[in-house]
């Protein structure tokens, strides 16, 4: 990503994992300065999530651990937010928080989720990359880890 000459530039990896689908879910990120080097590592779990949910709120979380306006390219494999977030978000605000499922209108599917990532989108200049998951990317598998152990810590 270009970075803006007034903002800092991250990368953001993350990652969701879901033990079922619903079932115990984690999510994890991965925030690295590139000049630096510098990281910072977070991760969670709930009890009884989704797989998108744990996708959106590991992006979530590692926006959300941003001191100030920050260029930011997010590193995902989940297509569902990086699809999301580039083409489907901007008709979903338009058309009220609906989308089209045939002739009829739907709620969005995980609003509250969206709705908060939509506002922190809104604090910072962010570009999605979408990568394949489980395929050798380093961080992503480290990202993978990180959320299946939460997962795995929010069963007990």
């Amino acid at each position: 990503m270009e970075a803006s000459p007034s903002l800092p530039s991250v990368i953001l990896f993350t990652d969701g994992a879901c033990r079922g689908n619903p079932g115990p879910g984690g999510w994890a990120y991965i925030l690295r300065h590139p000049k630096t080097g510098a990281e910072k590592i977070g991760s969670g779990g709930l009890a009884l999530t989704t797989n998108n949910q744990m996708e959106l709120q590991a992006v979530i979380s590692g926006l959300e651990a941003l001191q100030r306006p920050t260029a930011v390219e997010v590193v995902t494999d989940s297509s569902y937010v990086a699809k999301g977030s580039a083409e489907w978000l901007p008709g979903w605000k338009r058309n009220g928080w609906r989308r089209r499922e045939g002739t009829q209108w739907k709620p969005v599917k995980n609003v509250e989720l969206w709705q908060q990532l939509d506002a922190l989108l809104t604090q910072h200049k962010v570009k999605f990359t979408w990568i394949r998951g489980h395929a050798g990317h380093a961080e992503n598998e480290r990202c993978d880890e990180l959320a299946v152990a939460a997962a795995m810590a929010a069963m007990d």
